[in-house]
């Protein structure tokens, strides 16, 4: 269960009180520095003050709502329960779930619940899945308003190429690797050269959302039959997507096309943009790690 912060004005103390045995969280008295130590520390915040407190206090902190805890202000009469941050990443169950016990009433404002519609975040939610490739969800959450989006169950092993505006779920996992290769790898090579890096890096092959490379890299059978034998999902990106990533050192891609394929293909599908491992060169694979 996702740890909940709840961060209170003293002299509600007694209202989060209850509130915090609901959601099963710590209870936090608001002072300085009490929302930034919070942001770092918990995967939630339920706030019982007023939203504007509460939106005055965040708004510094701010960077993604990817990785951004869901932020729920509960009025201090606990009439509501209003969720103003990450409404689709567990802010709307949040605040339902305070409302179903306490008799609150949750105003929820992001447009597909509105409108009892899914959403991308939900489906992945609810298949214990996360989204790869995020930019896409705001194309299909849209075309959800506008009628039914299909979602495709693909039983590997497979290879799926997906446009801007379809959303790629995988099994949840913190970790992607970005791998380049030589021609004609052999399964086995990719196999062992990724269980070292991976051990090198101190992850579990388990922790990995998903494997990335090049488009350019489709035809190598080795490449998808190692990751496969570990378990593994590859991910093939577009030249655009790789050429648009910044933050990323040289590297002798540029005789494909690209400013390179390791590292931008790590960062590109990673939630919080922060390396574990720069480019590594594991024999005839280039790896590189990034969550």
């Amino acid at each position: 269960m996702t740890s909940v912060g709840v961060i209170c004005l003293p002299r509600f103390r007694d209202r989060a009180e209850r509130v915090a045995t609901v959601v099963e969280g710590d209870l936090l008295n608001y002072g300085p520095g009490v929302f930034a130590s919070a942001f770092e520390r918990y995967g939630a915040l339920v706030a019982v003050m007023s939203a504007g407190i509460a939106i005055r206090a965040v708004a510094p902190l701010l960077r993604d709502k990817w990785t951004d805890p869901p932020l729920v202000v509960v009025s201090p009469d606990l009439r509501f329960a209003v969720p103003v941050l990450g409404g689709h990443h567990g802010g709307n169950a949040l605040a339902r779930r305070i409302a179903e016990v306490l008799g609150s009433t949750a105003v929820i404002s992001t447009a597909t619940e509105c409108a009892g519609r899914p959403s991308v975040e939900g489906i992945a939610e609810a298949a214990g899945c996360a989204v790869v490739n995020r930019n896409s969800t705001r194309a299909v959450n849209v075309a959800w308003l506008d009628g039914e989006v299909p979602v495709h169950g693909v039983a590997g092993p497979a290879i799926v190429i997906a446009g801007p505006a379809v959303s790629v779920l995988f099994r949840q996992g913190e970790y992607v690797v970005g791998v380049g290769c030589r021609r004609g790898i052999p399964a086995g090579e990719v196999e062992e050269g990724l269980r070292v890096a991976l051990a090198d890096a101190g992850i579990p092959p388990e922790q990995v959302l998903a494997y990335a490379t090049t488009v350019q890299k489709r035809g190598e059978v080795g490449l998808r039959a190692g990751i496969a034998a570990l378990g593994g999902s590859l991910v093939y990106l577009d030249d655009a997507t790789l050429n648009g990533v910044e933050e990323c050192g040289p590297s002798r891609a540029g005789l494909i096309g690209l400013a390179g394929v390791a590292e931008p293909a790590a960062l590109a599908l990673a939630k919080r943009k922060e390396w574990c491992m720069r480019k590594t060169v594991y024999g005839r694979m280039t790896v590189a790690i990034a969550r």
